[in-house]
């Protein structure tokens, strides 16, 4: 580990995206001096291989933050909202991964390649935004700069592991019971905590989060007010429709949108998204050439493909936008926020 590096500390350390964050931490070669692995009690004492050498990790307390810079949380909403604000006061930069501060007015929400400069406002918490927001604005940030944005309709096709890790063995449990003809019953999708569960495997569940009084679901109200905000587009029409799928990892996004600019073709969208940082396009539908998934698992970039002009919209088009949903939805988005504070020299 580097001499002159931050002490870093992971709150989750032992969850699907706290994994992911520390493999990325490694993968980056970020500048750690100390890394501290916190988790709650029932995880302690777990060991994690980091560069090569085992850390025990630790039950988290107010004072497992006394001397670090950054910390990235990813341990559900009601532990951020306990621990971020110790943290602070004892000095750290905290990126949160979870809904707690997402929409609080005093509280950034920064996807690096749309809003990086959000950051210069931070008062100590910085928000990491739902795993499906980011993917999507990634992805519409360079059009909406060159030629603007009026409407955005998406729908989107999410994997289990956005539910944590008993929803990928709820779906593998049911794809083998279903296989060997066995009955099973649901017990965590489409929402652990709600009355109802049904059945992933072989199947599609149109809902993401509990219903809210409008008919959305919470999924789809983050996906609309968390773009407004990013984009500093209050004005933005949005909505969302948000499926899960039998799919272990990787988001996809059926995504239509309107320009204000006229005249725009397919041709200058794709130079456009050629050149967007954090982007691949892959777009050669004569070759059967677009995202997919099974192929986004483990990279970092959002890939687009499936460009096309509305049949009737002048101004109207679509994709199809697929990423890792726990490294640029997650993982990723939180590291490289981290990276975007050094750089900007934020992190005293």
């Amino acid at each position: 580990m580097s001499v002159n590096g931050l002490t870093v500390a992971v709150l989750g350390a032992t969850g699907a995206v706290g994994q992911q964050m520390i493999q990325t931490l490694e993968n980056r070669d970020f500048p750690i001096k100390t890394l501290k692995l916190l988790s709650s009690a029932r995880s302690a004492g777990s060991k994690v291989v980091f560069k090569g050498s085992e850390i025990i990790v630790e039950e988290a307390t107010p004072e497992s933050f006394e001397g670090v810079d950054i910390a990235l949380f990813s341990a559900g909403g009601d532990i951020s909202k306990k621990f971020a604000p110790e943290a602070v006061k004892r000095g750290a930069i905290v990126v949160d991964n979870t809904s707690a501060f997402r929409m609080d007015p005093n509280v950034p929400l920064v996807v690096p390649e749309v809003n990086e400069e959000d950051l210069r406002n931070h008062n100590g918490i910085i928000a990491n935004p739902n795993c499906s927001t980011i993917q999507m604005v990634v992805a519409l940030e360079p059009l909406r700069q060159q030629y603007g944005l009026k409407k955005v309709l998406v729908s989107t096709y999410q994997a289990v592991s956005g539910a944590g890790a008993a929803a990928i063995d709820e779906l593998n449990q049911q794809s083998q019971a279903i296989l060997n003809g066995e009955d099973f019953e649901p017990s965590v999708l489409p929402v652990k905590s709600d009355n109802k569960h049904y059945q992933i495997a072989y199947n599609a569940v149109p809902q993401i989060d509990k219903f809210q009084d409008n008919g959305f679901t919470y999924e789809e109200m983050k996906m609309i007010n968390e773009t407004k905000k990013i984009m500093h587009m209050p004005e933005l029409k949005v909505s969302a429709t948000c499926v899960r799928l039998p799919i272990v990892t990787g988001h996809s996004e059926s995504v239509y949108f309107e320009i204000d600019q006229n005249g725009v073709t397919v041709k200058d969208i794709h130079a456009l998204l050629n050149e967007a940082p954090g982007v691949t396009l892959q777009d050669v539908p004569e070759e059967q050439i677009y995202p997919m998934p099974a192929a986004a698992v483990g990279k970092n970039d959002v890939f687009v493909g499936r460009v096309r002009k509305d049949l009737d919209e002048d101004n109207g088009f679509h994709m199809w936008v697929v990423s890792d949903n726990l490294l640029k939805g997650a993982a990723w988005n939180s590291v490289q926020i981290a990276e975007s504070l050094l750089k900007l020299g934020l992190v005293k």
